[in-house]
């Protein structure tokens, strides 16, 4: 059975530079290779989600410049994704990534975030008919319009846009160790149904909060709270970036296809342990079928 995903997010253009570490202050490092591509976590999850199901619809917001124009053309012909952008009269978004030998990866942003909003003229019926979606930033509405998915995902550095629309979440994602990406109880209103806290190498933990009422969804074990381990690697770590995001979409689809909540979160940790054996943020990222 198809199942139909889609991210509503952003996207940056990442220049990648891969050293052997990254320069202490003053210094000036070599790069042993360097690339562009589309990337930040919107585009990395539609990515992966488009890999695990075989479409991906992402509505993104793009610049009015070169960069803009080749991410809109990267994320359509290369990575296959059903791209609804508008675009701003302003420059890409851009980011420079040291991607180093201990595979972690180092970044600086360049420029305004910019994301899809409700009064842009996008596609945003055509999230009706999805299974499940991934929110990596918008405003208040256009979270309103994810919601019309069946399951809907969200990270907490969009925080910002889901207090404002007092929506209630399926799954928010979140982080144990990373300062911007924290969730205490009480955050949001309503309580997302689970709070996911990853851990990196560590895998991570997830509650449920008892929110939402009515019926209790399927994928909802009826245990409160659990745990999950890493997976481990299916090869040499390369770089570290696009693990989270990719385990993200992982986590998403396996809910959108039906899975239960543990099941859907060993999905997410493949993603992420596969990501990481790739260099940048594609290609290492799981195919099924």
């Amino acid at each position: 059975m198809a199942v139909g995903v889609g991210v509503v997010g952003h996207v940056e253009w990442v220049q990648f530079a891969c050293v052997a570490r990254v320069p202490r202050p003053g210094e000036i490092v070599h790069a042993e290779r360097a690339f562009s591509d589309a990337a930040g976590g919107g585009a990395v999850a539609a990515v992966q989600l488009r890999k695990l199901a075989g479409a991906a619809t992402f509505l993104t917001a793009l610049g009015d410049d070169d960069a803009g124009r080749r991410a809109g053309e990267r994320l359509r012909e290369r990575y296959g994704l059903t791209l609804h952008a508008v675009t701003r009269p302003q420059a890409q978004r851009r980011a420079v990534t040291f991607l180093d030998a201990s595979a972690e990866r180092t970044i600086t942003v360049l420029g305004e975030r910019s994301v899809p909003v409700r009064a842009d003229p996008l596609a945003w019926e055509s999230l009706a008919g999805l299974d499940g979606i991934y929110f990596t930033g918008g405003d208040a509405g256009a979270v309103r319009e994810a919601r019309s998915a069946r399951v809907l995902v969200a990270t907490a550095r969009a925080r910002g846009a889901l207090e404002q629309s007092g929506v209630l979440l399926d799954v928010l994602v979140g982080s144990a160790t990373d300062a911007d990406e924290l969730y205490d109880a009480g955050m949001l209103d309503p309580e997302p149904r689970v709070i996911v806290r990853t851990r990196g190498a560590d895998g991570g933990s997830w509650e449920a909060t008892g929110s939402g009422g009515g019926e209790r969804p399927p994928w909802l074990p009826a245990r409160r709270a659990g745990t999950w381990t890493a997976t481990p690697l299916p090869r040499a770590p390369v770089d570290a970036y696009g693990c989270g995001d990719s385990f993200a979409a992982g986590l998403t689809h396996g809910l959108a296809a039906g899975m239960a909540l543990p099941d859907a979160l060993e999905l997410g940790a493949r993603c992420g342990a596969a990501c990481l054996c790739g260099r940048g943020p594609y290609e290492g990222q799981l195919q099924l079928g």
